[in-house]
């Protein structure tokens, strides 16, 4: 039994990204009473990962809001100003528009920053201790049973608090008993293989770059210190059992050759470490009409997560700060769980505008650019081509990259603006064409004795841009609960997809005519 009692407003287990900029953001909000926050943390030592890296401009301006702009100092971070696309040796740029930028940082070190500020913050108590279970009593959690961590004879502590709020990240242990019925696994969509570059010379300096390779999925580079820069490998289950071989054979010939000696320098002296790339949509949470428990939600990670190769996660977490911290400063009680529950159903329609954006765009973007199937690579060549053209072909689908722009509605337009264009490359463009051993290759654009076989091809690259857009938007749209798989399938594909392609097919005609 526990040994010691100790009471809070709130309790936030996860001292992360989402835990540590909660509490502070709680604790910094103007109250009758100021609040007092338990923030537990399993361990204080500086984490370290291979993701949460790296911050989109739109995460940035969310950091200010919650005046912790400051975390990104001190730590030899890395200013951002935009992406480049290579494949093989073709490289298109794509800045920032308006001269946003981003930051790029070692994960522990910006964490520690994070930490330090939620220990400054008044009435904010960091307690470093394993969080065991929840505490329930009447269908509500009340707090938290815990272990002190190197404390004499495993020292159990009780937590007790009007709201308990979990945000311990993507292996949460937690998600399953807030959740109840209606959790939502994650699905894990590959893997990335990372390892550290030391002075490696990208593209562009202070750009994320992105190389597409064939059959080897994509590849993400960024500098993270004054000599590092991260490389995160894409790569499908089943892992090859020899990463290193895998990545020298398969991937290094593919990427630009000013980077493969610092690549393969580095594979023969660093650790690989592998994460996994999950995707996990929200779920409304707030009482026992949605199936979940009273007392307690989730946050970040533990709540929802798309693909990293966008570095969308931070962006979508810090903006989710910022718009609950809003909304709980509206709660003048925190043990009037009424209050609480409609302030949810509030947050959770509000965060939509960036995070569907940023979810949707991370995924639909992992499936063009780690492309297979032959449908998703037209329509990844054509992404490249529509990149190509600069202009708002790039400005639009940066500012969707960076959270500058929030808007589902401008991302499904050059979603199938690519779609389109893809479709049109494949009609007029010339492509490289091998007759055989000795023979040199040769550009050769379609015949129109090949226009029928294109246009029936045409359909079909349509179709697999709606089939990879359509889920991923009613992921994102839908408000039943996630296990009601019959009501989810009969709607989708009953009336959505019909009604999404009709939709495409009269939004391409438009396109084609202007």
């Amino acid at each position: 039994m526990p040994n010691s009692k100790t009471s809070y407003d709130v309790i936030i287990i996860g001292a992360g990204v989402a835990g540590c900029s909660l509490a502070h953001a709680l604790a910094s909000t103007p109250r009758k009473e100021p609040l007092r926050i338990a923030l537990v943390e399993r361990s204080l030592e500086e984490p370290d990962r291979i993701v949460g890296e790296l911050l989109q401009p739109g995460g940035v301006m969310s950091l200010q809001q919650l005046g912790l702009e400051h975390c990104l100092e001190e730590i030899d971070s890395i200013p951002v100003h935009g992406y480049c696309v290579t494949e093989k040796e073709k490289i298109v740029h794509i800045p920032y528009p308006a001269g946003h930028k981003g930051r790029s940082f070692h994960h522990g070190k910006f964490i520690t920053n994070l930490r330090n500020a939620a220990k400054k913050a008044k009435g904010v108590d960091v307690i470093e201790a394993t969080v065991n279970d929840l505490i329930e009593s009447d269908q509500r959690i009340i707090g938290v049973a815990a272990t002190k961590k190197n404390a004499t004879d495993n020292e159990k502590i009780s937590l007790y608090a009007h709201l308990v709020i979990v945000a311990d990240g993507c292996f949460s242990n937690f998600r399953t008993k807030v959740m109840g019925p209606r959790v939502c696994n994650p699905v894990t969509k590959s893997y990335f293989v990372g390892v550290i570059l030391n002075d490696a010379t990208l593209p562009y300096q202070y750009h994320g770059t992105v190389c597409l390779t064939e059959s080897a999925g994509p590849v993400l580079l960024y500098q993270i210190g004054t000599h590092d820069t991260r490389m995160l490998v894409d790569v499908k289950a089943p892992v090859p059992s020899d990463l290193k071989s895998h990545i020298l054979e398969k991937v290094v010939p593919q990427i630009p050759s000013a980077l493969r000696t610092s690549v393969t320098e580095a594979l023969q002296e660093g650790n690989l470490r592998k994460m996994p790339n999950s995707f996990l949509p929200s779920v409304m949470q707030g009482g026992n009409e949605f199936g979940t428990k009273e007392g307690v939600f989730l946050v970040g990670d533990a709540w929802n997560m798309r693909h990293p190769l966008t570095g969308g996660g931070m962006t979508v977490a810090f903006n989710d700060i910022v718009i609950l911290r809003d909304t709980l400063a509206q709660v003048g009680d925190f043990s009037h769980w009424d209050e609480i529950r409609e302030g949810l159903r509030r947050w959770h329609w509000d965060r939509k505008s960036l995070a569907s954006t940023v979810n949707i765009l991370s995924v639909a973007l992992y499936d063009l650019f780690g492309a297979n199937e032959h449908n998703l690579e037209v329509l990844r060549t054509g992404c490249f081509k529509y990149f190509e053209l600069g202009g708002e072909c790039v400005n639009g689908p940066v500012s969707l990259l960076a959270a500058i722009i929030q808007s589902p509605a401008t991302l499904f337009y050059h979603f199938f603006s690519v779609a389109f264009y893809s479709i049109w490359v494949m009609f007029t463009h010339p492509r490289l064409l091998e007759r055989g051993p000795g023979s040199k290759p040769r550009l050769i654009a379609p015949s129109l004795a090949q226009y029928p076989f294109l246009f029936v091809k045409a359909i079909i690259v349509l179709w697999t841009a709606i089939l990879v857009f359509v889920p991923l938007l009613w992921t994102e749209i839908r408000w039943w609960s996630p296990d009601d798989k019959n009501a989810r399938a009969t709607v989708l594909f009953r009336y959505g997809m019909p009604v999404a392609a009709l939709a495409t097919v009269a939004f391409g005609a438009f396109r084609l005519t202007i």
